[in-house]
C-alpha cells in the first residue's frame, strides 16, 4: 500500500525551502506556444478518461495515432515555435530536452521514491531553479502531459495487444501497468484526479496571464500587481506537488483497491482557494491596465479631433472602430444592402448625427428638408457636406438585439445619408468623448467636423435649426457673422417656416403672433383683437404657434379655432410649432455660447429670454408691423392692455398706427401694474457653458442662480437647469 510521506516541515518551512531554490539567469521562454499545446492535450481530458475495451479495431487505430501525434508535438512542436519566433531577445534552446528532463524525474522519483511527494517536488524544483516562476510552471505541465499521453497510449493498446509485451514497455518506461482493468474500480480515483489537473490548467492560465500584463500599463508597485507577484510562487508550488501527486496516483493503479481520495481532494481545495485570490488581483490589474488604456485613448481620441491632418481618415477611423477590410457604413441615398467603406468621407466636411434609437421624427423630418434643400442649391458642385448618422444604444431600456437591429434598419432606411451600420462599432471611449465633450445625454447632437478631421463645432445642430445649411462651415467666425446680420425682427423667428406670414410682413401687415394652451385665454385674446383692428378700421393678422411641450392641448386649440371660426392663421403641421420654439431655444444657446459679457446690450438675447420665458408660462402675444416687432409680452399682460386700449382716443395723431399706438399705450400701463411678472427659464441640457451672471429682461435684476434659473424675488422654475 503507498501512501504519501508526511513531511515534519510545517507549510512556511516548506516554501521557505522552494524559495531558495529560485535563481532565474534572466533568460525569458515563449511559453505561450508550449501552454496552447498542453491546453489542447487537456481539452478533452482524454487522458484522464481510461478507453473501453470493447473499442473497435478502427477507433483503436484511430486512437493511437491521435495519441503517438500528441507525443511527438509535445516533444517538437515548442522547438520549433522557438525557431520561428523572432520577437523575444533569448529563447532557450534545449527546450525540449528539459521537458523531457522532467518528464524522467517525474517517473523515476514516482516509481522509486513515490512515498514522499514533497522531496519529490524539491527535487523538481531544483532543476527548475534557473527559469521564472511561469516557466517552470509550464515546463512541468509539459513533461506531466507527455507522461501521461504515452500513458493513455499504452491503456489503448491494453485490450488488443499481448499484455507480456505491454507490462514489459511499462517497465523499461518506468510507466504503470494495469493488472486488473474495470472502469468501476478505478472511477472514483480517476474522478478526483480530473478534478485536480482542471484546477491545475485553471491555476496555470491564471499564473501565465500575469506574464501577459503589459508593464507600461502597470507597474510593479501597484498593490493588486505586486500581491499577486508574491501570491504566484506558492501557486506553483501547489500546482507542481499536485503533478507529483497524480503522477504517484496513476503509479499506485498498478493496485487498484488502494489510493488516497483525500490527498487529492485536499490538494484541489487548496489550490482552487489559491487560485481564486489570484484571480482577483488579476482582475484588479486588468481593471487598472483598462483604465489607463482607456485614458490613453481618451487622450489620443482628443487630440484627433483638436489636430489638422492631411484628411479626415484617421480621425474618421479613431470614432468608428472597423477591422481593416469591413465596411462600416451604410449609404441611405442609394437603400441598397451592399455597404461602403469610410473612404467615401475621405477629405469631405462631414456632420456627425448622434442620437439613440428614439431619435424624434420632429428633428428627423427638419433634418431631411434642410438636406434636401441643400443638395439641390449643390446640383452644379459638390455637396458642402457630408451626414453620417451614429446611433447610441440605450441599454436602461430593455431590447433585445433583435429589436435594436430592427429599429436601426428602420431608421436608416428613412435617412438619405450615412449611417453607421452598428452601434457596437462606436467604442466605449468615443462614447465617453460624446458625452463629457460634446454633451450628448440621449438628446441628438450634430457635430461638424471639417476635411481634415477637426471639430469645428460640436453644437452644429442649433446652428442648423437658425439658418440651415448657411450655417456652413458652422465655425464660430461663421455663426459670428451671420448674427452680426441679424436684428430683432420677423423673418428671425419664422425664417424657412411660413411663407405666408413673411408675405405679409412684406406687405407691412400689423400681426399678432400668440400661443398658450388655455383655449379660453385664445378665444378671448382673439376677439379683443379683432373688436380693435374693425373699430380703428385697419387690417390685422392673427396667427397661433401654440407651443412645444402640450401637444394634445394644442391640438384642441387648433380645432376650436376651426370650429369657431376664430379667423386665425395656424400650423396644421405640430412639427412646425415644435420647429419654431426649437430655432428659439437654439438663438438663446448659441447666444449664450458666443460668451457675450455684454448679454443685457444684446437686444435679441433679451427679447429671446422674455419669449422663452412666455413659452413656460403659457400665454403669451408679440405684435409686429411688417418686420419691426413692437410688442413682445406676456399673454396677461397684452390682453390687459388690449381690454384698456381706446382706438379712438389713442389714434389722434394722422401719423400714428395702431402698432406705435399700442406700444406707447402698452409701455404705460406696464410700469408699475400689478400685471407684471417677472421671467423664468432653464438651458439646454448640451450647453457648453453657462454664464457667470444674467439679469431678467423684465426687472433688469440679477437672475438666481441654482439648480435652474429664476429672477430674484420669483420661484424657482420646475424646469431642471
Amino acid at each position: 500500500m503507498i501512501r504519501w510521506a508526511k513531511s515534519s516541515l510545517t507549510d512556511d518551512q516548506k516554501m521557505k525551502q522552494i524559495l531558495a531554490t529560485h535563481s532565474p539567469n534572466g533568460l525569458e521562454i515563449d511559453i505561450l506556444p508550449l501552454l496552447k499545446i498542453i491546453e489542447d492535450a487537456f481539452s478533452d481530458r482524454a487522458i484522464l478518461h481510461v478507453a473501453s475495451p470493447t473499442i473497435n479495431a478502427e477507433a483503436e487505430a484511430e486512437g493511437q495515432k491521435e495519441e503517438k501525434a500528441l507525443v511527438t508535438k509535445l516533444s517538437f512542436e515548442a522547438e520549433s515555435e522557438a525557431e520561428r519566433s523572432k520577437e523575444h531577445k533569448a529563447l532557450v534552446a534545449p527546450l525540449p530536452s528539459d521537458i523531457d528532463r522532467i518528464s524522467s524525474e517525474i517517473c523515476y522519483s514516482t516509481q522509486i521514491n513515490g512515498a514522499d511527494v514533497d522531496a519529490t517536488t524539491l527535487s523538481l524544483f531544483n532543476m527548475l531553479a534557473k527559469y521564472s516562476w511561469d516557466a517552470k510552471l509550464v515546463l512541468t505541465m509539459a513533461a506531466f502531459a507527455l507522461n501521461y499521453a504515452k500513458f493513455f497510449l499504452l491503456l489503448r493498446l491494453y485490450p488488443s495487444t499481448n499484455r507480456t509485451i505491454i507490462k514489459t514497455l511499462a517497465t523499461i518506461k518506468g510507466l504503470p501497468f494495469i493488472f486488473e482493468y474495470t472502469n468501476e474500480s478505478i472511477k472514483c480515483r480517476s474522478d478526483e484526479i480530473d478534478k485536480l489537473i482542471q484546477a491545475m490548467m485553471d491555476a496555470t492560465r491564471s499564473v501565465v496571464k500575469f506574464r501577459k500584463l503589459p508593464p507600461v500599463y502597470i507597474s510593479l508597485e501597484a498593490s493588486a500587481l505586486s500581491t499577486a507577484l508574491a501570491h504566484i510562487p506558492t501557486v506553483v508550488y501547489l500546482i507542481i506537488r499536485s503533478i507529483v501527486a497524480c503522477s504517484t496516483e496513476f503509479a499506485s493503479f498498478t493496485n487498484v483497491a488502494l489510493g488516497t481520495v483525500r490527498e487529492l481532494s485536499e490538494l484541489t481545495e487548496k489550490l482552487v482557494q489559491r487560485c481564486n485570490v489570484l484571480k482577483q488581483q488579476l482582475e484588479i490589474c486588468q481593471e487598472h491596465i483598462e483604465k489607463k488604456r482607456n485614458v490613453e485613448a481618451y487622450l489620443k481620441l482628443l487630440n484627433c479631433f483638436d489636430t489638422a491632418n492631411k484628411d479626415n481618415i484617421e480621425s474618421l477611423k479613431a470614432f468608428i472602430k472597423a477591422k481593416d477590410g469591413d465596411l462600416p457604413l451604410f449609404n441611405g441615398a442609394t437603400k441598397k444592402e451592399v455597404l461602403v467603406d469610410i473612404n467615401v468621407l475621405r477629405r469631405k466636411n462631414v456632420l456627425l448625427l448622434i442620437s439613440g434609437l428614439d431619435i424624434s421624427q420632429d428633428e428627423l423630418w427638419i433634418l431631411k428638408l434642410i438636406f434636401r434643400e441643400a443638395n439641390i442649391i449643390a446640383t452644379r458642385h459638390e455637396r458642402q457636406y457630408e451626414v453620417v448618422w451614429v446611433p447610441i444604444t440605450n441599454h436602461s431600456v430593455q431590447r433585445t438585439d433583435l429589436m435594436e437591429n430592427e429599429i436601426i434598419k428602420n431608421l436608416k432606411y428613412t435617412m438619405p445619408w450615412y449611417s453607421v451600420q452598428n452601434p457596437t462599432l462606436i467604442d466605449k471611449v468615443v462614447i465617453k468623448l460624446i458625452k463629457e465633450v460634446w454633451h450628448f445625454r440621449n438628446n441628438t447632437v450634430l457635430v461638424a467636423l471639417d476635411s481634415q478631421g477637426r471639430v469645428v463645432s460640436p453644437y452644429a445642430l442649433h446652428l442648423m435649426w437658425i439658418w440651415g445649411s448657411h450655417a456652413f462651415p458652422f465655425t464660430r467666425s461663421r455663426q459670428e457673422s451671420l448674427w452680426k446680420d441679424e436684428t430683432w425682427r420677423l423673418e428671425l423667428l419664422v425664417d424657412g417656416l411660413d411663407a405666408t406670414i413673411l408675405r405679409w410682413a412684406f406687405e407691412e401687415k400689423h400681426i399678432f403672433i400668440f400661443g398658450g394652451d388655455d383655449v379660453e385665454w385664445v378665444k378671448t385674446f382673439t376677439a379683443t383683437a379683432r373688436e380693435i383692428a374693425h373699430a380703428a378700421r385697419f387690417q390685422l393678422e392673427l396667427v397661433y404657434v401654440g407651443n412645444r411641450s402640450k401637444r394634445d392641448k394644442i391640438k384642441q386649440i387648433i380645432d376650436s379655432i376651426e370650429k369657431d371660426k376664430l379667423n386665425t392663421y395656424f400650423w396644421h403641421d405640430l412639427t412646425a410649432i415644435w420647429y419654431f420654439w426649437t430655432r428659439l431655444e437654439s438663438m438663446l444657446f448659441c447666444k449664450i455660447q458666443l460668451g457675450n459679457k455684454f448679454e443685457e446690450n444684446d437686444g435679441i438675447m433679451q427679447e429671446l429670454k422674455k419669449l422663452l420665458s412666455y413659452e413656460k408660462e403659457g400665454r403669451w402675444a408679440m405684435l409686429t408691423r411688417g418686420s419691426n416687432i413692437m410688442v413682445n409680452g406676456a399673454g396677461a399682460k397684452v390682453l390687459h392692455a388690449l381690454t384698456e386700449y381706446d382706438p379712438l382716443n389713442d389714434l389722434n395723431s394722422p401719423n400714428q398706427d395702431f402698432g406705435l399706438s399700442f406700444k406707447d399705450h402698452y409701455n404705460k400701463i406696464n410700469t408699475g401694474t400689478s400685471v407684471h411678472s417677472c421671467c423664468r427659464f432653464s438651458f439646454p441640457t448640451a450647453a457648453r457653458r453657462f454664464p457667470k451672471r444674467t439679469t431678467c429682461p423684465e426687472c433688469h435684476r440679477i437672475m438666481a442662480k441654482q439648480i435652474v434659473l429664476s429672477c430674484c424675488h420669483k420661484g424657482i422654475s420646475e424646469i431642471p437647469f
